[in-house]
């Protein structure tokens, strides 16, 4: 039953990740689809070139607000069941204490590949920020901090995208370390999170290793 339960949660919180806010605001408000101007990214960066700041700026907050959602939803599912049903094995324990992960991955897995929208979604980047944040707030704010600072000024959002989302891991496992706390399976879902959001930057990765990375508040993404 844990089982059903933790696959049951990765369904629900990948629908969420796949309303992509994006998407829906470019198709309601300009008549258009962001994935056809820009980068093609369906993102708030390309929204804020393709649109301007307050297109961006709701597109950002719908974005973390779905990996919020996942991640809460997720741990009071949690709860429920540490209170409720008991555990019959070390495997389903692990289930357990890992429900709000395996959320925020599966809700970034709906964002970048959304059913709604012919699996052609964004890079998960603000969606990520929201699961981060509301798994560690302490670590997902350095990540934030390093992140903003490295966009600050390099200008380069891809960079402090790639950079916060590969310290998420690593702060995760550092901070556990010290607590004396260590969830293997949570740490092995908070890796593939990070490579999952890092991945789909592989064309900016590839742009950035040339030199023909745009910056911010230029015209292309």
């Amino acid at each position: 039953m844990i089982i059903l339960i933790g696959i049951a949660v990765a369904i629900a919180a990948y629908l969420i990740g796949s309303v992509n806010p994006s998407i829906i605001l470019s198709k309601a408000l300009a008549g258009e689809d962001i994935r056809s101007y820009g980068s093609g990214n369906a993102g708030a960066t390309n929204m804020l070139r393709t649109y301007g700041k307050k297109m961006a700026i709701a597109t950002l907050l719908l974005d973390i607000l779905k990996g919020v959602i996942a991640v809460l939803a997720a741990h009071l599912v949690d709860d429920l069941l540490l209170c409720y049903i008991p555990t019959t094995n070390e495997f389903s324990k692990h289930i357990v204490g890992s429900l709000p992960y395996i959320a925020g991955l599966f809700v970034a897995l709906g964002h970048n590949f959304p059913v709604f929208f012919g699996f052609k979604g964004g890079k998960g980047v603000a969606t990520g920020l929201g699961v981060l944040l509301t798994l560690n707030w302490q670590v997902g704010l350095i990540c934030l901090v390093v992140a903003v600072s490295i966009m600050a000024i390099s200008r380069y959002v891809s960079l402090g995208s790639i950079i916060g989302a590969g310290l998420f891991p690593i702060l995760l496992l550092a901070f556990s370390l010290e607590s004396g706390e260590i969830d293997i399976f949570s740490i092995i879902l908070a890796i593939a999170l990070a490579v999952l959001i890092i991945a789909r930057h592989h064309s900016n990765i590839g742009r950035l290793m040339r030199g023909e990375e745009n910056k911010l508040f230029s015209k292309k993404d």
